[in-house]
């Protein structure tokens, strides 16, 4: 069966993911290296910092759910969202990693939409503070406006130890049980 190998030395098994090969440091160092926009910002701007400041807008149990909300990506990699619609396999895939990854912190899965309204606030103020113009409307959510403070990109180093404290500070107060 194939395999990748994690930055903490494990196998991991991306068409049949395990709860147990499931390690919060790799999430964390491999999000941080991982750029949003497939590369495509105006500078480094990684998934991990993505995620940590999902979860600052959210409480509970929800907040961990938005750290984690796009940790499937630490093994799959991800896909822009206009590729990744043509490839529902690709989608099925990701979505058994992450399954797999909320079983193993406790958390009801499926998504709540807390997080993904969050996750598209975030968008909206990613578009504004680490893209250029746009060429044309991203048709986001017009209820949804940007954050009022603007993102100021955190290096690899920096996104992974945010990534590392904000987990530690949500399951140390019992979000996981």
């Amino acid at each position: 069966m194939d395999w990748i190998q994690t930055y903490s030395g494990r196998q991991f098994f991306v068409l049949e993911p395990r709860v147990a090969d499931i390690d919060i440091g790799d999430i964390a160092h491999a999000l941080s290296l991982q750029c949003r926009f497939n590369g495509h910002c105006r500078e480094f701007y990684s998934v991990a910092e993505h995620s940590v400041r999902v979860s600052h807008l959210l409480e509970g149990s929800d907040a961990l759910w938005g750290l984690m909300h796009d940790a499937a990506e630490a093994y799959v990699a991800d896909l822009p969202r206009p590729v990744k619609r043509q490839m529902p396999q690709f989608s099925e895939m990701e979505e058994r990693v992450l399954k797999a990854i909320v079983e193993s912190l406790g958390l009801a899965y499926p998504m709540p939409e807390s997080v993904r309204r969050a996750d598209d606030t975030l968008l909206a103020t990613e578009q504004r503070d680490v893209m250029a113009p746009p060429p044309a409307d991203w048709l986001l959510d017009p209820t949804l406006a940007p954050l009022a403070q603007r993102i100021t990109p955190m290096n690899p180093a920096e996104a992974e130890r945010a990534f590392l404290a904000r987990y530690t500070q949500l399951t140390a107060h019992g979000v996981l049980t």
